[in-house]
């Protein structure tokens, strides 16, 4: 690992048996805290897009929110909430995608992205791969480009990179971590 992950991976707080026996919960909430990690994790995310006219970016609720617009920001692109279904106000394009013990839904404006426009998604992990897969199934649906999924952590163990390549999507992340 590099000290850069190392430093990183040291700012984000690891939680055993939550939520259930077993699971280690990745908290990125103190890297959130962290001025530095989080300025350094942003500009990581942000880095290999520097230059290059991206249109959207699509944050994943609800951390994916926050890291999202921030790389929205810093590439002056516009920013795109994807939500579970019922939360947005405005007419809406939904796909249904797989949980590790079910299937939800999650939504977006319908008019959030134009056909051909070059999004790049954001969230804080990528796992299973479920919710990131549904995510990107959504924006195609509706025609995007996405070009990145982009992690601040990885669960290589448990295949959701995988998945995502298996679509066609690069996917970058910053730090993994073995294990749940």
């Amino acid at each position: 690992m590099s000290n850069f992950a190392l430093e990183l991976a040291s700012s984000i707080r690891s939680i055993p048996d939550y939520p259930k026996p077993g699971i280690i919960f990745r908290d990125i909430t103190t890297l959130l805290g962290n001025p530095r990690a989080f300025r350094r994790a942003v500009d990581e995310l942000v880095q290999p897009y520097a230059g290059l006219k991206i249109d959207k970016i699509a944050g994943m609720e609800a951390r994916g929110f926050i890291l999202g617009g921030a790389v929205a920001h810093q590439l002056s692109a516009g920013f795109v909430p994807i939500r579970k279904k019922g939360k947005l106000p405005h007419e809406t394009v939904s796909v249904a995608y797989s949980l590790e013990y079910g299937v939800d839904e999650m939504e977006m404006h319908i008019d959030a992205v134009e056909p051909g426009q070059k999004v790049i998604l954001v969230d804080d992990l990528i796992a299973t791969g479920g919710t990131a897969v549904g995510a990107v199934q959504l924006l195609r649906k509706i025609g995007a480009d996405v070009i990145s999924a982009c992690f601040v952590i990885d669960l290589p163990d448990l295949g959701g990179r995988k998945k995502l390549e298996d679509l066609g999507v690069e996917v970058r992340t910053l730090v993994e971590f073995s294990g749940h």
